[in-house]
């Protein structure tokens, strides 16, 4: 072997052993999955949702399903109970330190019940969204056990308190790190499925509109789905209003095909990026050091006028710390960003269909107002949550400009750090 090859495997072996420790999860239990039955707590809460998967059956009732692909589109009603919110922190999924589970202080399986007919899962949508008439599809990333992926929608589901109709599509996943090109071909292989769910979701007469959310790996799968309904059906189904990508481990040239795929009538696409995304700095080297979407500088070109002409919204996580040692989702442990996603992406209408646009109405959650030209640099240099979409920047202009006319030169120099 030569220098320069045992200087190549070195590097590899060091970035390998790196990721193990970024990506180590503590030796969390397995066969959470088992339902305990109704749970009788206090200030504990019900999560009522419909899981179908591609994944193979693992013949135990606390795993349920495992990496391996199946065949076919399964579906269950699942139950997941969520602690007092005394008991624990927004944005968190409390893991059973024992079985069975203490409901007051862990996330509980309260029951799983197989629907496994059509019927079945007509029968269970039109119930349920009696009162609820909107939807969220939520598609899980890469590294993702089924359990994962219920658990932790659960925690969206609730801590973002918005009102809808939750539905996981769930994909097979190893759940290892060394198995990424498994995962990746296994959203290759669930495409079809995910195209029939959300048609299926689609047609319930009592649903009024759909969005779609999606995780690292799953944009992909979630964007290339709506894409073969685009191809299939003449355009997306109209009641997808919303697609929300959250850190995409997406090819940025290959997202931008599969959204002009998509034609002139398409849903309203949000993205949640973050620079010092580490899963995506590996993921771009292992292909091919193309950027990935959910890393992108929306500030920049040749991204920012992209972005803005094709009506998307980017929201930048970048300076938003939370315990995630990757990075990797934030989007989901922030509890600014969950009540985002409850109190303006969910609630029926797109994040730009007023006069306000999404970077305002956040409000003090995150960008807050302004009155003079100090608090608009203070705000565009330190805040935790930036907004790119072109609503936003033309009101903030037009806010800049009125300041400008007592303000003096100051406005050029505040003007050059807002988003545009």
């Amino acid at each position: 072997m030569t220098r320069s090859a045992i200087s190549h495997f070195s590097k590899r072996a060091i970035f390998i052993a790196l990721t193990l420790a970024l990506a180590g999860c503590g030796g969390r239990l397995e066969g959470v999955m088992k339902p305990v039955g109704p749970v009788n707590i206090q200030g504990a809460t019900p999560v009522n949702m419909l899981v179908a998967t591609t994944r193979e059956q693992s013949g135990d009732p606390a795993i349920l399903f495992n990496g391996e692909r199946g065949t076919g589109l399964k579906t269950d009603a699942v139950a997941i109970s969520i602690p007092p919110d005394k008991n624990r922190k927004i944005g968190e999924v409390q893991w059973p330190k024992k079985l069975p589970p203490d409901p007051s202080k862990s996330f509980t399986t309260v029951s799983v019940t197989p629907l496994s007919t059509e019927r079945d899962v007509k029968n269970w949508l039109r119930a349920s969204s009696f009162n609820k008439h909107r939807v969220m599809v939520f598609v899980h990333g890469f590294n993702n056990t089924y359990e994962d992926s219920v658990y932790r929608f659960a925690q969206i589901v609730h801590d973002s308190k918005t009102d809808v109709v939750p539905v996981l599509f769930t994909w097979p996943s190893r759940a290892s790190i060394f198995d990424y090109n498994y995962d990746k071909e296994s959203t290759n292989y669930s495409r079809d499925a995910l195209e029939e769910l959300l048609t299926r979701v689609s047609s319930q007469p009592g649903v009024t509109d759909v969005t779609v959310m999606a995780h690292s790996m799953g944009s992909w799968l979630a964007v290339e789905a709506l894409r073969q309904m685009a191809i299939r059906q003449g355009r997306v189904n109209t009641k997808i209003t919303n697609v929300i990508l959250a850190s995409p481990d997406l090819d940025v040239d290959v997202f931008k095909s599969q959204f002009m795929a998509l034609g002139p009538k398409h849903p309203h696409f949000t993205i949640f990026v973050s620079r010092d995304d580490r899963a995506l700095s590996i993921s771009r080297r292992i292909s091919g050091n193309v950027d990935r979407l959910g890393q992108i500088n929306p500030a920049e070109e040749p991204y920012r006028s992209g972005l803005e002409a094709a009506g998307i919204t980017v929201i930048d996580l970048t300076k938003l710390k939370t315990g995630d040692q990757l990075n990797h989702g934030k989007f989901a442990e922030s509890p600014e960003v969950v009540r985002l996603i409850g109190d303006r992406l969910l609630t029926g209408q797109t994040v730009t269909d007023s006069n306000v646009g999404l970077g305002e109405a956040l409000g003090a959650v995150a960008i807050g107002t302004t009155s003079t030209i100090g608090q608009v640099a203070s705000t565009a240099i330190s805040a935790p949550i930036m907004i790119f979409d072109g609503r936003t920047r033309r009101n903030y202009d037009d806010q800049l400009k009125r300041l400008g006319n007592s303000a003096g030169s100051t406005l050029g120099a505040v003007s050059d750090t807002l988003p545009r």
